[in-house]
């Protein structure tokens, strides 16, 4: 197991990343289509943080 520290942003863009990944390539892989949904359901919800 790893763990890996991301900043929200960095979180955004990870999600948006595997998000396009399987809008461009989800037609033939569903292995890995099943993975990526997988580690999608695995990643928390951004949370918007405000500079005070």
């Amino acid at each position: 197991m790893y763990t890996i520290e991301l900043q929200p942003e960095e979180l955004r863009l990870l999600r948006s990343a595997l998000g396009s990944y399987l809008q461009a390539f989800g037609h033939n892989e569903a292995d890995v289509v099943q993975a990526a949904k997988t580690l999608l359901l695995k990643l928390p919800e951004p949370v918007d943080v405000k500079a005070g």
